[in-house]
């Protein structure tokens, strides 16, 4: 493993960001990075869009939700609950397993931390196929709530 990194999709590493395939039997558990950029295109300074670099080549793409009102499966929350977390997170098929995904937690927490906040979410289609074990195994707590019927899990970053 080279020296991990993130990078913003540009127009020159764009074709390799939308290259990114998580294995085929994952596919239904995750959107595509090219919806992922279009959500970012439309939601702007609310999204955080990155590639994920192994000693420079693409293994992974994230995108994080920054400061956003919370909206869950029984709707509209109070206005002022205001969320960030791991929105979408694509590890390239043949590249699990390495800590890619560790990694890119570590970083989404670091950008919350930096802008001043003190938890993750993240949401994950639940059962056996499912990131649950993964999210858990790195401290994540399930709140009870869930979005899109995904399970919303939380992590405390103070």
């Amino acid at each position: 493993m080279g020296e991990l990194g993130l990078a913003e999709v540009t127009r020159e590493n764009f074709d390799a960001a939308v290259g990114v395939r998580v294995r085929p039997d994952q596919e239904h558990l995750v959107g595509p990075v090219m919806k992922s950029l279009a959500q970012a295109y439309v939601f702007g300074e609310s999204a955080w869009p990155r590639l994920i670099l192994d000693g420079g080549r693409v293994v992974g793409f994230l995108m994080a939700f920054l400061d956003i009102a919370w909206e869950d499966d029984a709707g509209p929350a109070d206005p002022r609950d205001r969320r960030s977390g791991l929105w979408r997170l694509n590890i390239a098929d043949g590249e699990q397993g390495r800590g890619y995904g560790t990694f890119a937690v570590q970083q989404v927490a670091a950008e919350i931390r930096r802008r001043g906040g003190s938890r993750l979410h993240v949401s994950w289609h639940p059962g056996d196929d499912g990131p649950e074990k993964f999210y858990l195994r790195l401290g994540f707590r399930t709140t009870g709530e869930t979005i899109g019927g995904q399970t919303v899990g939380v992590l405390d970053l103070s």
